[in-house]
């Protein structure tokens, strides 16, 4: 690789296929791919054989890894470098789930090291759109013991004990590691996420694919990670003032904001010691350094690297989730 000077960093989406997805990601954010039912966009990953390749700039085709090994702080900042060293930390995805997803939960940072030799995997949801009376479920709507969940997972009346939410578009949610979890059908949403591929599946709707088979579930794996304490609202209330940073999640592994532009220019300075992702998910800004301008427009997603320690983002009108650790 030719050392250059870095830039605002775009990367190439990788597309999944899924028995629960949809078509939004291409009607709706305009992502190109052949592929049918797309559940998921990751739009900058370091999963293993899933990891990012850059799809602009002088860097055009090289891995993320691979400028993770040449830039080092300069790209994630030094304590992010001195934290995770070549493993970037984060996964950000857009998600579209035309059907139900499986009831499932994360494991925490212990376990999954202990387990996987992977970070856990704590995130956050985003709705960018929902369909009428489309719904999340987040955590149970009960106190919960051990004894009763097992008791319901037996009898497969699962749901009976989970709390649905009703959602719409700007709704957004903490998802913490060990809570039960499902995006439910008709909502597509950005998903931020510790670096991590490990979900354990323990409720799937019965449901059979096409050769008829099930799909793998992880019950025994998920009783030493599951959550049971009860809370009934993991709604984040945040504020949503024009043109000005709004606070959405704080959490040890990412910083998540909002930003409604409406013909305005702010400068933004990086005082954070840290890469920072803005995620499009309305309208269109441009992203100007002393040295270059991108463009980011609705469903694209783009990296700014630490080194970078200001730059403006412009805009007539843009909604954009700000993240950075």
């Amino acid at each position: 690789m030719t050392k250059v000077k870095l830039y605002p960093i775009k990367f190439q989406p990788i597309f999944k296929e899924k028995i629960w997805g949809g078509n939004k990601l291409k009607s709706v954010l305009n992502k190109k791919t052949n592929l049918l039912n797309v559940g998921e966009s990751w739009e900058i990953s370091a999963v293993e054989n899933d990891v990012s390749v850059v799809a602009n700039g002088q860097l055009k085709g090289n891995t993320l890894n691979s400028l993770l090994a040449e830039y080092k702080d300069d790209l994630i900042g030094e304590k992010n470098y001195k934290s995770f060293g070549t493993k970037f930390p984060l996964l950000i995805k857009f998600i579209d789930a035309k059907e139900d997803l499986s009831i499932q939960l994360h494991p925490n940072n212990k376990l999954a090291a202990q387990r996987h030799n992977s970070f856990g995997k704590t995130e956050m949801w985003y709705v960018l759109e929902a369909d009428e009376e489309a719904n999340l479920i987040v955590g149970f709507n009960e106190k919960m013991t051990s004894e009763k969940y097992l008791k319901h997972l037996n009898n497969k009346t699962l749901p009976e004990i989970l709390n649905f939410n009703k959602v719409k578009k700007g709704d957004s949610y903490f998802i913490d590691v060990g809570l039960v979890h499902a995006i439910g059908a008709g909502v597509m949403l950005a998903e931020i996420q510790q670096t991590s591929d490990i979900t354990y599946r323990v409720y799937d709707w019965d449901r059979v694919d096409a050769k008829g088979n099930t799909r793998e579930l992880h019950n025994d794996l998920a009783l030493e990670a599951i959550n049971f304490d009860y809370k009934d609202n993991f709604k984040i209330d945040y504020f949503k003032n024009k043109n000005q940073t709004n606070k959405l999640v704080t959490c040890p592994f990412f910083i998540t904001n909002y930003l409604a532009l409406e013909t305005n220019t702010i400068t933004k300075e990086n005082t954070f010691d840290s890469f920072i992702i803005y995620m499009c998910v309305n309208g269109e800004a441009s992203i100007k350094t002393d040295y270059s301008t991108e463009i980011i427009k609705k469903g694209e997603t783009i990296l700014i690297p630490a080194v970078i320690n200001t730059f403006q983002i412009i805009a007539e009108s843009a909604e954009l989730l700000e993240i950075y650790i």
